[in-house]
């Protein structure tokens, strides 16, 4: 099993080479970028891995289910609070923190992380365990998150979406690492005991990856935003949230990450209990899952950069929809239907991830982005709060995760009703404003 383990690991990390390899043959030599930027992308990744552990829930969703002896509802409150609290902790460090070095902001984030995973491993109820997985597990990834897509985004200004979309690669690819690990963790020492390992882990991995992590020097990266910035479109977040466009981003971002964090919480769930395969077979197809939720975000980073954040969000809307309808009519035994619909939904999750930093770049510029996209972030804690404990009710209430599909499927027909009132760039709108 030791080698299984060791196997996941050498194969995510060749699958995320892999894909940087393809990514890269994108930038043209001409465009004199320093080869020296390559080495935060891959480094953004393994840090954006070791972060995204927290989309791995589903593996201990059940096994807490059966200790604590409660439902649907309660069991998603750890899952639930951490994403929120990684939203609004990503806002307090792009206000507060940005004027440390990475390496200092990343380190302290990882420390925060591992307490909260070393201290869940004493949890005697979910509300503890809400607290310390929740809130402070949470809080240690909001405070890191922001700042390896922040390097990366300096380092390559001139391809700000499909290098952010590559770097997040890592968090959306993480179950297919983590997800394997947490699983063998679970069954070989208890759900409790597997906590405190991941803990001890990241207390020593997130602090080594972030060492090497520096911005561009002021003077090469002047010159590359030199030619690639419009001052007029450098806003301030006090101008920001004003705009029409923020808060028509805002909401969209809020329902997109809804969707994708209800379904994520439910994987386990969903193929356990309706689709009747065992917990180690889901966790292989998670491995499927993660891939698309990794090649999400450059795709749809790339689809924002080549289209528009608005088509992109549309694209990812109907995929959603078509996904559900497949849900529906998914049954005992319909392994394929599952294994293509949550394919897509973690697609679609990832792209989200890729489409709010980008559409927030393009739109607001880099010079105030650390504070910006953390106002904007806030708005995936609260589809985070909002949608999986609704959705947890809905199934509760219900007693069907068809419902569950049905209540997606309006969430997305809101989202493409609001989409018609976003305008296309805050230009002239700022200019108004003025």
């Amino acid at each position: 099993m030791v080698l299984t383990v060791l196997d996941f690991l050498f194969y995510g990390f060749m699958v995320v080479k892999g894909m940087v390899m393809i990514m890269k043959k994108n930038f043209n030599p001409e465009q004199n970028i320093s080869s020296t930027g390559w080495l935060y992308v891959f480094l953004g990744i393994a840090i954006m891995i070791s972060l995204g552990t927290v989309y791995s829930w589903s593996v201990f969703r059940l096994p807490i289910e059966q200790l604590y002896s409660i439902g649907t509802t309660q069991s998603g409150l750890p899952y639930m609070i951490s994403l929120a609290s990684y939203s609004f902790f990503m806002l307090l460090s792009g206000k507060y923190l940005t004027k440390n070095s990475p390496r200092f902001t990343i380190t302290l984030g990882g420390i925060i992380i591992a307490l909260g995973w070393f201290l869940s491993s004493y949890a005697t109820n979910i509300y503890y365990l809400t607290i310390t997985y929740g809130f402070i597990m949470g809080s240690g990834v909001g405070i890191a998150y922001g700042v390896p897509i922040s390097v990366v985004a300096k380092w390559f200004p001139n391809k700000k979406g499909l290098i952010v979309g590559l770097v997040l690669i890592g968090f959306g690819v993480s179950p297919f690492i983590t997800a394997p690990i947490a699983r063998y963790l679970v069954v070989s020492f208890g759900v409790m005991k597997a906590f405190q390992i991941l803990g001890i882990t990241f207390a020593v991995l997130i602090p080594l990856l972030s060492y090497p992590m520096v911005y561009p020097p002021d003077t090469e990266y002047s010159k590359k935003h030199e030619n690639l910035s419009d001052p007029m479109n450098e806003v301030k977040t006090v101008s920001m949230i004003k705009l029409k466009s923020f808060k028509s981003l805002y909401l969209n971002f809020m329902l997109g990450t809804m969707i994708g964090l209800i379904l994520i919480g439910m994987t386990n769930n969903i193929g356990v209990e309706l689709i009747r395969l065992s917990e180690d077979k889901v966790v292989l197809l998670m491995l499927l899952f993660a891939v698309f939720n990794g090649i999400g975000r450059p795709i749809f980073g790339w689809l924002t950069d080549k289209l528009s954040y608005k088509k992109a969000m549309l694209i990812s809307y109907y995929l959603i929809i078509t996904a559900a309808l497949l849900m529906l009519m998914a049954n005992v035994g319909s392994v394929v239907l599952y294994s293509i619909a949550f394919s897509i939904f973690w697609f679609n999750l990832g792209g989200w991830l890729a489409i709010a930093p980008t559409a927030t770049l393009a739109l607001y510029g880099f010079k105030y982005y650390s504070q910006n996209y953390g106002v904007v972030f806030t708005a995936y804690g609260i589809g985070a709060i909002i949608g999986v404990y609704a959705s947890g009710v809905v199934k509760d209430v219900f007693q069907s995760y068809y419902a569950v599909f049905y209540l997606v499927i309006a969430i997305c027909v809101l989202g493409i009703i609001s989409l018609t009132q976003m305008p296309k760039c805050n230009k002239v709108e700022y200019d108004d404003n003025k």
